[in-house]
């Protein structure tokens, strides 16, 4: 059981892996649609940029989603009884 002080640092912890993730994302769609601009390759009548673009774009998401459910995000209730006490155990004090 995580105390309230844990939760809120577990938060602070996934945000960051949120904002990463973000910038992962970001940079692995400019290298894919914008970086093979230049390249005459086509596939399916389609310029490989735009393939990159969406498609790479779209796998690199799965798998930073994959990352961070499995390895950064913790399931927990912020309303537990655990809170309840040490609220009331702060304003005993």
């Amino acid at each position: 059981m995580l105390s309230y002080k844990q939760k809120h640092a577990q938060a602070n912890r996934e945000a960051r892996a949120t904002v990463v993730a973000l910038a992962i994302t970001i940079a692995v769609w400019a290298v894919c649609g914008f970086g093979l601009s230049g390249l005459d390759v086509q596939i399916f009548h389609t310029p490989l940029w735009v393939v990159g673009g969406t498609i790479g774009t779209w796998v690199c998401s799965i798998i930073v989603v994959v990352v961070l459910a499995k390895k950064i995000f913790l399931n927990y209730d912020l309303d537990d009884e655990s809170l309840v006490a040490e609220e009331k155990e702060a304003c005993h004090e």
